[in-house]
């Protein structure tokens, strides 16, 4: 089964310079393993590819979160650039529309909780 991030985790980003971060946390601590398995630094840069040079994760477990720097996302600082949002205000909405494979047994607790109003 196939879900948007935002199901599992909320997001906050921000920049500083021609770097942005993206803090992502999990809605549950039930979902901080499947963040970590998912959310990658590769494929975090694959999917901001047309934009950033890299990007890297850091893992904070203490309260499930992760946290990426994209290096030259806004090109050398919000204020050079004529991207659309030059402040990397943005990009934790975009990650959230990333999807992520939940195995059965995730799949099966996503649905009970979605059924008892859990999930946003």
């Amino acid at each position: 089964m196939r879900i948007a991030v935002e199901k599992i985790a909320y997001a906050r980003s921000g920049d500083k310079g021609g770097m942005s971060n993206i803090g992502v946390a999990a809605r549950s601590p039930q979902w901080y393993p499947v963040l970590v398995r998912e959310l990658t630094a590769e494929r975090v840069q694959e999917f901001f590819s047309d934009r950033a040079k890299n990007t890297e994760r850091f893992e904070l477990p203490n309260i499930n979160s992760l946290n990426f720097l994209l290096h030259g996302i806004l090109g050398r600082g919000g204020t050079s650039t004529l991207r659309l949002d030059p402040q990397g205000k943005a990009l934790a909405d975009a990650i959230c529309f990333m999807e992520v494979e939940l195995t059965a047994a995730e799949a099966e607790m996503f649905d009970v909780e979605s059924l008892h109003g859990i999930q946003s």
